[in-house]
């Protein structure tokens, strides 16, 4: 069972939040720069105005026989009309004395020759924009200064402020919006290739270690060669663990069969029962480990072929005939008869090594807990499921131990005296597992077991 990585975030999201918090940075920089410079313009706009009209005011003013004389011109407060009717404020100085207009405006010694001097200030309670500009003006024998001062309430530029804010704002939410549209958008065209790549990996069969071809973008290109260089790795080391699975079978088995067989012919020709009984005592050893050895190596065999599968079409029945009639000596020599029953024929598209040896250790198991001169009974059948059946006539599975006879090396308490490793159950359901079936183990009615493989 593989195990789940470590995860420590998606990637997917910290992409996502790191484009859409770039975005929302841009946003407000957006909106405050083309607030800031909008308001620049409307406040230059309105300090032209004002400009204009001081000047049209100063251009009015004229010195006649050593008197000044000032006639304000209509256009020059027509023109500083706003849809707010903002209030207009103006006064006349004549070498630093008021003339006319409001006293709350100071003289601000406006620079000579017409050029503007703009502030801002107060006058009665409300803010306003002012602009000063004088003008020197020379008589006969008469020499003066004029500075004329006009100021103009912002309740017009401040509504024209607040229609620029909320402009400013629609654009940054729609400049945000989109943005993080495409985030979205790139972020998955980003991710899509690790996704392909996972997809690739997820598709490949079992025994497919050939290296990625495809190409991948550069970013990938560090992953792609290291998962290479593991499939090349895991390729050499299967090989290398297939082999050493065969070469340890047939080394263990071998020497442990010939002792048996050394110490068969030794038991025929003892005649001392003390002899005979240590004889014997060693044929059950013998016989133990090289139960517990092939097993081991069954399983072994099991767990790396399970992976691999070589999957072909097969006939169930032929193939558990096969089997009972190598294993009908066995049964014979216990007193014991096998049967096949079932349907003619169950073709199924199987690793035949597998599934052989897993009926194997369930007609073994039988052929060790039947009683004399019983039936074991073997049925294969095909439902739903291609389902092999192996029954006997023995004392049946503990009911409280029946969830866990199939975990390794665990024995029931009825096989005390019997020669097992508790590896014979393991080896079924592991190959049920890798055929995507499942094993399943009942009591019979009356008395007797039931194994069941379903495929």
């Amino acid at each position: 069972m593989s195990a789940s990585p470590a995860v420590s975030g998606s990637l997917r999201n910290r992409l996502v939040l790191t484009l859409i918090g770039g975005a929302a940075i841009l946003a407000l920089l957006l909106f405050f720069t083309v607030r800031s410079y909008a308001a620049r313009v409307a406040q230059q706009g309105q300090d032209n105005i004002l400009g204009a009209s001081v000047t049209s005011i100063l251009d009015a003013v004229a010195l006649r026989d050593g008197e000044l004389e000032v006639d304000i011109p209509y256009a020059a407060f027509s023109m500083l009309s706003t849809p707010s009717d903002d209030r207009v404020f103006y006064a006349i100085f004549q070498d630093g004395e008021l003339l006319s207009g409001y006293d709350d405006l100071s003289a601000t010694n406006g620079r000579p020759n017409g050029e503007w001097v703009f502030q801002s200030g107060e006058v009665r309670g409300e803010t306003i924009r002012q602009v000063s500009a004088s003008r020197t003006l020379v008589g006969l024998g008469t020499r003066t200064e004029v500075e004329v001062a006009l100021g103009q309430t912002q309740d017009a530029l401040a509504e024209t402020l607040r229609q620029i804010s909320r402009n400013a704002a629609y654009l940054g939410i729609g400049f945000f919006t989109l943005v993080a549209g495409l985030s979205f958008w790139a972020t998955s065209a980003t991710i899509g290739q690790l996704n392909k790549l996972t997809t690739s990996v997820t598709r490949r069969g079992p025994q497919d270690l050939s290296p990625f071809r495809k190409p991948v973008p550069r970013e990938m290109a560090p992953l792609v060669s290291s998962l290479n260089s593991l499939m090349g790795r895991l390729d050499q080391s299967l090989s290398q663990s297939e082999d050493f699975i065969a070469e340890a079978a047939h080394r263990v088995r071998t020497p442990l069969a010939t002792v048996r067989s050394y110490a068969d012919a030794t038991l025929q020709r003892v005649e001392k029962e003390e002899n005979r009984e240590a004889l014997r005592s060693m044929v059950r050893a013998i016989d133990e480990s090289s139960r517990a050895a092939g097993q081991l190596l069954d399983h072994a065999m099991i767990t790396f072929r399970a992976d691999h599968l070589e999957r072909e079409e097969i006939d169930l029945v032929a193939l558990v005939r096969d089997l009972v009639q190598r294993l009908t000596p066995i049964a014979e020599m216990k007193d014991l008869s096998l049967t096949l029953v079932g349907d003619p024929v169950v073709i199924y598209s199987g690793d035949p090594i597998l599934i052989q040896n897993a009926v194997r250790n369930m007609v073994d198991n039988a052929l060790k807990y039947a009683p004399a001169e019983s039936v074991v009974e073997i049925e294969v059948s095909q439902g739903t499921q291609a389902q092999i059946s192996v029954r006997d006539q023995g004392p049946g599975f503990p009911p409280s131990e029946i969830d866990t006879l199939t975990r390794r090396f665990e024995r029931g308490k009825n096989a005390a005296g019997t020669i097992g490793s508790g590896l014979g159950l393991t080896i079924v359901q592991d190959v049920a597992k890798a055929h995507g079936g499942d094993l399943i183990l009942t009591n019979r009615k009356g008395k007797g077991a039931c194994v069941t493989l379903s495929l």
